[in-house]
């Protein structure tokens, strides 16, 4: 396996903080209503690792058993308000989410585990809330929800749901190859005071106890997530902005080129693992 070397600063803050390294789960198997779960897949060719692992695997039991039942899962309340907004009237075209899609949220099944994609009549790679706010802008004459916000965060979780279990397949050639690129490029890019890339926390050093927690792959394949920390769902690009602010750099925008890029590359680095959102996790 590939490793980078970290610097000085950030080595010596691991040593300080590491105990013993662990990317075994404390329960091998994650069931949601008697459905399996993927944890453990091999790695896509394109990146150093030798398989792919579910953020999930690195929590205590405790967190762990909160993904486990729907009933405890705290991200489900965020899920039953989407559902809420899902059946609103909303804009002046007199329309709810619902009045277009009749067969309900469940028709979306497998469209989470291909996002970011593609989408040739748009000219652009998509992702979940690019898609809510075309249906709200061009079908329902509302105005668009603002990223990394509850609306928007439960309204993906909703739709993600639907996906639950299956493998993420998504696409890193074509015409979305160019994005997939800028986004390789972003995650071994050294940023902030600390002198890190995303890569130096969830490619080298995965399973390392720092401080009280284990890092993990950095896999998106839960978002979004119910985290413990902070009570409330959190999307990919909030996760994204709180990790650079973690390493004392000036985040990019939720939203922005250079996040949607990140996104597409991180996604596809969970190849094969399944969707799970919402997942909980510290």
């Amino acid at each position: 396996m590939k490793k980078f070397t970290l610097s000085a600063a950030v080595a010596a803050t691991i040593a300080i903080f590491a105990g013993a390294a662990s990317a075994e789960s404390n329960s091998a198997v994650l069931t949601i209503d008697g459905q399996e779960i993927t944890l453990r897949a091999a790695a896509p060719d394109y990146i150093d690792v030798d398989e792919v692992i579910s953020g999930w695997s690195f929590r205590t039991a405790e967190t762990q058993a909160l993904q486990m039942d729907d009933f405890d899962n705290p991200g489900m309340i965020f899920v039953d308000q989407a559902i809420d907004d899902w059946n609103t009237v909303d804009g002046s075209e007199g329309k709810s989410c619902a009045s277009c899609h009749t067969g309900g949220p469940e028709e979306f099944a497998g469209l989470r585990a291909e996002l970011p994609r593609w989408d040739e009549a748009q000219g652009k790679v998509m992702n979940m809330e690019d898609y809510i706010n075309l249906s709200r802008v061009e079908h329902m004459g509302a105005e668009p929800w603002k990223w990394a916000k509850p609306r928007m965060d439960a309204m993906v979780a909703l739709i993600s749901l639907q996906s639950r279990g299956m493998p993420i397949n998504v696409a890193v050639d074509g015409p979305a190859a160019d994005m997939w690129e800028a986004g390789r490029e972003l995650y071994y890019t050294r940023v902030g005071q600390l002198d890190m890339a995303c890569s130096n926390c969830h490619e080298d050093n995965y399973g390392v106890m720092i401080r009280a927690d284990h890092l993990s792959q950095g896999q998106i394949n839960g978002f979004p997530t119910y985290r413990l920390k902070n009570a409330k769902l959190n999307s990919t690009h909030a996760r994204f902005s709180g990790c650079m602010k973690n390493i004392r750099a000036q985040p990019f925008a939720v939203g922005s080129d250079e996040f949607r890029a990140l996104e597409l590359y991180v996604a596809s680095r969970g190849n094969g693992l399944s969707v799970e959102g919402p997942s909980v996790r510290n």
